[in-house]
């Protein structure tokens, strides 16, 4: 082990469904035990804390659960701790989390997301949504044009490959397949059924070209991964995944949107800051919010060159189980649920360990690349088991 590393050590998830009765607290505390138990960590040897975007009061269902409840629930003796939206997306608390083991500020670090969306819509008395006279911030630019949902600047990106690259809806289609596909082998996955092109197709469009299956869907859930020091890992019982490397960037928030993502920019400096390759990465788990995101994260981290994309998965095979390059293994949050982005780096962690099950990768791959946002805000992580 490399002590001036980080590395993922236990990882662990809650239940996740819609409408779940289970307090958001309670499942995040679920994912915590389980990421314990696989790390054979105590609570006592967590002395870090780091969340994205930490208790949210006006929008309880996007973010019901912060760093200090966590923090005082267990009990947690904390020399480091961090929860905030201004960072370079949700997996950008885990990025933070390796710095600070890095630099000595903690040696085991808890980095959670929870959602509990789909309960705080059915619940509102319980979860309500603040409601505001006047408009400022970020919404400023989204808000007058009834462009609340990224799902209309998203599809602003993605309208542009089917007319300047002749991006088609079949090969489009191919991201929400291939996780419905994968999400079929995956028991914690919210939508286990198949998904055909003819239904992909006639489905109603959202914004075009994003047609209902391209969009996830509301869940709630909590995510756990346990970031460790170098000189720690031989406190715990499970397989080390090494942080290789990591990137991130922030692009414009207004209207007058960047021409490119900032997965574009982001995917470019993952390499810079490694040996590693493209051509190394053995699967990747990239952000799915929208389908085109995954098909931008492909262009950006350079599997396939500016407006590519949409041929580089044609037909699905490449992108599958079985494929050169599978993607989205657990189902994506198309497939597997809305755990907004750390679903990809706990299924990044489960593959390189070998612990998929049916839906293990069956090369035994040992590179792998987790992707959060892309659009204003991104991170990529390369994890590797060396």
């Amino acid at each position: 082990m490399r002590d001036n590393d980080a590395y993922i050590t236990g990882i662990g998830q809650s239940e996740i469904g819609m409408k779940l009765e289970r307090h958001p607290l309670l499942l995040t505390l679920d994912a915590v035990r389980e990421a314990l138990d696989e790390a054979g960590l105590t609570i006592d040897q967590i002395d870090g804390v780091s969340t994205y975007p930490g208790r949210v009061p006006a929008m309880l269902g996007f973010s019901p659960i912060g760093a200090d409840e966590l923090i005082d629930a267990l009990g947690i003796r904390a020399t480091w701790y961090a929860g905030g939206m201004e960072i370079s997306s949700q997996l950008g608390a885990v990025t933070a989390a390796a710095m600070a083991v890095r630099t000595g500020q903690a040696r085991h670090v808890i980095c959670y997301r929870t959602v509990y969306e789909a309960a705080a819509m059915a619940r509102p008395e319980e979860y309500p949504m603040a409601r505001r006279d006047r408009v400022d911030g970020g919404t400023q630019w989204t808000a007058p044009f009834n462009a609340l949902s990224a799902a209309v600047w998203t599809a602003q990106y993605a309208m542009r490959h089917v007319k300047k690259y002749g991006m088609t809806r079949e090969q489009l289609g191919q991201i929400a397949l291939t996780g419905r596909a994968n999400a079929a082998l995956n028991p914690r996955a919210l939508v286990r059924q198949p998904l055909t092109m003819d239904e992909y197709l006639s489905a109603r469009m959202i914004s075009s070209p994003l047609c209902l299956f391209d969009c996830d869907r509301y869940s709630d859930a909590s995510t756990v991964l346990i970031v460790s020091a170098g000189d720690a890992v031989d406190e715990v019982k499970c397989t080390p995944i090494r942080i290789a490397a990591m990137a991130g960037s922030v692009e414009r928030h207004s209207w007058d949107q960047a021409e490119w993502m900032a997965c574009y920019p982001t995917g470019a400096d993952l390499w810079k800051r490694t040996d590693y390759t493209p051509a190394d990465v053995d699967t990747v788990q990239l952000y799915d919010g929208f389908s085109f995101q995954a098909v931008a994260w492909l262009e950006g981290l350079g599997f396939c060159g500016k407006g590519e994309g949409g041929r580089f998965i044609e037909g699905g095979k490449r992108i599958a189980l079985d494929g050169e390059l599978p993607l989205n293994t657990f189902g994506g949050q198309l497939g597997a649920g809305r755990l907004h982005g750390f679903g990809f780096a706990h299924e990044a962690v489960v593959q390189l360990r070998g612990k998929g099950g049916e839906r293990q990768i069956a090369s035994d791959p040992r590179v792998a690349v987790a992707t959060s946002g892309g659009g204003p805000l991104a991170t990529a992580l390369l994890l590797v088991r060396d």
